[in-house]
C-alpha cells in the first residue's frame, strides 16, 4: 500500500512540474540612481547589478533573484556652496509577479513586485563643508530598505532582457527626506 501511495504522490508531483514551467538562470546590467531629496540639486550615478533568477509558471509567473547592485547619487546644496556623491553596495532581493504572451521563443513580459534591499557597503565622498553645514548627513543612511519594482521583458529563446523602474517605500535618509529611484537594464540567460 505504501509503494501506491508513494508511487502516485510522486506522479502527482510529476504532473505538476511538467506542467508549470521552470527556469533557471544568471543575470547582470547597468542601473542610473538618483537620490531624490527636498533640499538639494541631485544627479544621477552609474552602477551595475549581477545575479541570480528563477521563474516559475506559464503565462502568470513567480520569479524570485537574487543580485548584488551598486547604487547612490550626487548632489549639490540650492547655493552649490556644498556637494557630494554617495553609492551603496547593496544586495537585493526582489519577488516579482509577471504575466508573459507571444511564441514560445520570443516571449514579451510586464511584472512588478516587492524588493527588499540590505545595504552591504557605502563609499561617500563630501565636500570638507559638507558634513559641517549637514550635520552627521552620510551616517543617517539606512542599512535595509523596502522597494518596489516594475517593468517590461523579453525573451528571445535562453535570453532575457529587462528595464525596470525601482522606487522605495520609504525614504533612505529620514533626516533629509531622500530617496532612492533607479531604472535598470539586465541582460540575462537561462541556464534551464
Amino acid at each position: 500500500m505504501k509503494k501506491y501511495l508513494l508511487s502516485a504522490a510522486l506522479l502527482i508531483a510529476v504532473t505538476i512540474s511538467a506542467k508549470a514551467q521552470f527556469s533557471l538562470g544568471i543575470k547582470g546590467g547597468v542601473n542610473y540612481s538618483t537620490i531624490a531629496s527636498d533640499n538639494l540639486h541631485t544627479s544621477s550615478v552609474t552602477g551595475y547589478q549581477a545575479g541570480a533568477f528563477a521563474r516559475v509558471g506559464g503565462a502568470v509567473y513567480l520569479q524570485p533573484e537574487v543580485y548584488l547592485s551598486s547604487s547612490g547619487g550626487s548632489f549639490t546644496s540650492n547655493d552649490n556652496t556644498y556637494s557630494g556623491k554617495v553609492t551603496f553596495t547593496n544586495l537585493n532581493v526582489p519577488v516579482l509577479l509577471g504575466v508573459q504572451f507571444g511564441p514560445k521563443n520570443l516571449n514579451l513580459r510586464i511584472m512588478a513586485g516587492p524588493e527588499y534591499i540590505s545595504k552591504l557597503s557605502q563609499n561617500q565622498n563630501l565636500s570638507s563643508n559638507f558634513n559641517a553645514a549637514y550635520n552627521n548627513f552620510g551616517n543617517a543612511y539606512k542599512d535595509n530598505q523596502l522597494a518596489y519594482q516594475a517593468g517590461v521583458g523579453v525573451d528571445l529563446g535562453a535570453v532575457t532582457a529587462d528595464l525596470r523602474y525601482q522606487g522605495n517605500f520609504d525614504h533612505v535618509n529620514d533626516n533629509y527626506n531622500q530617496r532612492l529611484n533607479l531604472w535598470a537594464l539586465s541582460v540575462g540567460f537561462k541556464i534551464f
